[in-house]
């Protein structure tokens, strides 16, 4: 995971942080797919394709720095896309591969991710999407 910060006025990007999102004993093949930034800004999560896992990085709110807590095995194969509600309460992480999508509570001081036991058969899951009616965006009713 890469943080970058942004200079406006010359249109800059500057590498500021690269980290793992596995943890130090995993050795295996992964590659990454999605990446989501929590509805309080506080914590980002990342899909791990190898390790079968949600990474899940604090946010340090005054730098934007992150910090890896841990990363939770997403109980299928090939984790392709997560969602998160748009509440923050819910993440459902879609196993491509194991064709499911299995559902986890967010702790919402740790950013940490708890199976509900709710897991769904959906032929190879790919996109998981929250769909919200534009009449509550224009007015600004989007609940939290």
């Amino acid at each position: 995971m890469t943080t970058f910060a942004y200079d406006a006025q010359k249109g800059v990007l500057t590498e500021r942080q690269t980290q793992s999102a596995l943890p130090p004993a995993y050795t295996g093949q992964n590659s990454g797919a999605e990446i989501a930034v929590h509805p309080s800004g506080r914590f980002l999560y990342s899909s791990n394709r190898g390790h079968n896992s949600v990474a899940v990085f604090r946010i340090d709110q005054p730098s934007g720095a992150l910090t890896f807590t841990g990363a939770t095995d997403t109980g299928g194969r090939t984790p392709r896309n997560f969602a998160i509600d748009p509440g923050g309460r819910l993440l459902f992480a879609a196993n491509q591969d194991s064709g499911t999508v299995v559902v986890f509570s967010i702790d919402q001081a740790t950013g940490a991710l708890e199976p509900t036991g709710t897991k769904l058969d959906v032929p190879a899951p790919v996109c998981v999407a929250f769909l919200v009616p534009i009449s509550s965006v224009r007015q600004g009713a989007v609940s939290q």
